[in-house]
């Protein structure tokens, strides 16, 4: 189910307001330039292209200590010949201020980049502290137009239809809290997402967006799609009453006829699958080769050959040290009994 909390483009502000800021930033020298998204990047560089003050900008940039977010926007910087000094492991904005917190910032000039949303409170947290801080805002984070799929995504979240929701944005949880309370069903959703269906999120920045409604989240150590994703395809089986084994040093997961192995889906023919199915029934346990012959599906070979093919298979596909022959009585996973 796919259902979009947010305008699917940049909405960029308006070219007069953000020329406005541009000549802001040229009018005096820059000490520190906080780049916070590459997509905020490439529009203002773009901008100022069709300006006609690209090099200006760049140079004004250049010569400050620039601070970037993330790899995105120092992606965006080093493609126009910029180098940060300082980027955050953790890619997360609030490392970003905490890199300057101990710092004397008295008189320093600080420019910084918006991110989709307002980042005022954040200036004013800095001129408290003594410094001249002006904001560049390039885009909006703004809702869908169409609200009607985030209203049915919220129905199917509160009525414990769907097992797990994906999020790649902290603007995104606020969206959907935001529709979830138009409809009446705030209260719902979070008590679907408090015991039954998972909050997957890029990253930790998006999981904080769910601190505040008490909402538990997982998330991956590097926040990329893909990253996501993969530990959802791990996660989500082992939530849904799905069989879950350490065998010989390996997460084995089954769910209905999908199995993973340590994460990774493992594709078994009929008699492989029919000999796996029998070693889980007591796993650990020993399964004699008569009992694995009467459990491989008709049409194969009657025959002590077709269980050792069997398993030979099944060995190719997970790993030899995950079944272990014993000796004159059968097979067994190499669990702990």
């Amino acid at each position: 189910m796919w259902a979009p909390a947010l305008s699917l483009g940049a909405n960029l502000v308006d070219d007069a307001v953000l020329r406005a800021a541009t000549d802001e930033v040229l009018s005096r020298p820059v000490d520190v330039f906080l780049a916070t998204t590459g997509i905020g990047m490439k529009g203002w560089f773009a901008a100022a292209e069709g300006w006609g003050v690209i090099d200006d900008l760049l140079a004004a940039l250049g010569r400050a200590e620039i601070l970037a977010r993330g790899p995105k926007s120092v992606g965006a910087l080093r493609r126009r010949g910029l180098r940060e000094l300082w980027s955050p492991a953790s890619e997360e904005f609030e490392d970003v201020l905490e890199h300057l917190r101990g710092r004397d910032l008295t008189g320093l000039r600080i420019v910084v980049q918006e991110h989709g949303q307002s980042l005022s409170m954040v200036a004013h947290a800095l001129r408290r502290r003594g410094a001249d801080v002006t904001t560049v805002t390039v885009y909006r984070v703004v809702a869908a137009e169409d609200p009607e799929p985030m209203f049915h995504l919220i129905d199917e979240i509160a009525d414990r239809a769907v097992h797990a929701v994906t999020f790649t944005s902290a603007p995104a949880v606020a969206a959907l809290m935001d529709a979830a309370g138009s409809t009446g069903r705030r209260e719902d959703v979070v008590g679907a997402f408090q015991a039954d269906v998972i909050a997957s999120c890029v990253g930790p920045v998006t999981a904080a967006a769910f601190e505040m409604w008490g909402v538990p989240t997982i998330y991956p150590e590097r926040s990329r799609l893909v990253a996501m994703v993969k530990q959802l395809e791990t996660e989500l089986p082992s939530r849904t009453s799905g069989q879950t084994l350490e065998v010989a040093g390996h997460t084995l997961l089954l769910h209905g006829d999908l199995i993973l192995l340590d994460g990774s889906e493992v594709k078994l023919s009929p008699a492989p699958w029919a000999v796996l199915q029998a070693l889980l029934v007591n796993p650990g346990h020993v399964v004699s080769r008569r009992e694995l012959l009467a459990s491989l599906p008709s049409g194969i070979a009657g025959s002590e050959h077709a269980v050792e093919m069997a398993v030979a298979r099944l060995r190719a596909a997970i790993g030899t040290r995950m079944i272990q022959t014993v000796v004159k009585r059968g097979y067994r996973l190499a669990v702990s009994t």
